[in-house]
């Protein structure tokens, strides 16, 4: 073999295992998360700042909470990232997580059209909000996935004091279909459209019927902000604790599956919660406008 030859090797040998090339190393972490950490953008600015530092690739899988939850309760995934507080301590104390690290927060908003046929906007009683929804028996559609936003959403209605009926509906997830179980509001069937989707197309479809939704304000500013045309419908019952949206990570337990890569998911644990982590999601900003506020301490 030729010097020259040898000299090439030895060239792309140190290329390939260079310790910060992640995907030439093999290390792969796989998340499941929300849609509405990837719809956001944040998961863009964040991945590869992680992969420059770490070496490590995340793999995303982005669907709804619950989806994402299962996930780690089949150890499909090594890590969650989700926002359903409940159900994630829920998560960790049948011993599918290890421990649940909070990671930041923004809040729900209801939406809707100009004209508000519900009379609603300015208010901040997302109960009272939905009550008048009701009432006037304008079009709501809800997501109706069993994600996060979906969550929140049910536990509102609950909180109105309204009789709820119970439904069931087919979503397809991970290419199988699921029946999701959730209330409606009793003899809502000519308003109240639960249509099984992401955020994205939920805001999409709302718009579609100048209808009212509920959404994280970080999706609803990246459709009604860094969207052209941008979308038509406007934030009209914002505030208070019961719309508070908290988002935390836990690794999988790898007592549960021992297949899981608890060491990558553990770094980006450390990660995320440091401060870089934390500061680059306080400086996410779209149009002007912060998405999401850290949480780790």
């Amino acid at each position: 073999m030729s010097k020259e030859m040898v000299a090439w090797l030895g060239a792309v040998c140190l290329l390939v295992f260079w310790p910060g090339n992640g995907v030439a190393a093999g290390k792969v972490l796989k998340m499941s998360t929300t849609t509405s950490t990837e719809s956001s953008g944040l998961l863009d600015l964040l991945l590869p700042e992680f992969l420059k530092d770490t070496g490590i690739e995340v793999k995303v899988i982005a669907k709804g909470t619950g989806a994402a939850i299962r996930d780690g309760m089949d150890g499909n995934v090594d890590i969650i990232f989700v926002h359903a507080k409940a159900r994630e301590e829920e998560f960790v104390a049948n011993e599918f997580g290890t421990k649940r690290y909070p990671v930041m927060h923004n809040d729900f908003v209801i939406i809707g059209p100009a004209a508000d046929p519900a009379g609603i906007k300015g208010m901040s009683d997302a109960g009272q909000a939905l009550k008048k929804i009701a009432a006037a028996k304008a079009t709501f559609i809800s997501r109706g996935d069993d994600s996060g936003t979906h969550t929140k959403e049910q536990s509102l209605w609950k909180a109105t004091g309204l009789g709820l009926a119970d439904q069931t509906q087919k979503i397809v997830s991970g290419g199988k279909e699921k029946d999701i179980k959730y209330g409606a509001p009793a003899d809502s069937a000519d308003w109240y459209m639960s249509i099984g989707q992401g955020m994205g197309k939920t805001i999409t479809f709302a718009e579609e019927k100048q209808a009212y939704t509920m959404t994280d304000r970080g999706t609803f500013i990246k459709y009604k902000y860094g969207k052209t045309p941008a979308v038509d419908l406007d934030i009209v019952c914002e505030g208070g604790e019961a719309l508070a949206n908290y988002y935390g990570i836990i690794p999988v337990n790898p007592a549960k599956h021992p297949h899981v890569e608890n060491d990558l998911a553990m770094q980006f644990v450390t990660w995320i919660i440091s401060p870089k982590g934390q500061k680059l999601i306080g400086n996410y900003t779209l149009e002007g406008k912060q998405l999401f506020f850290p949480d780790a301490q």
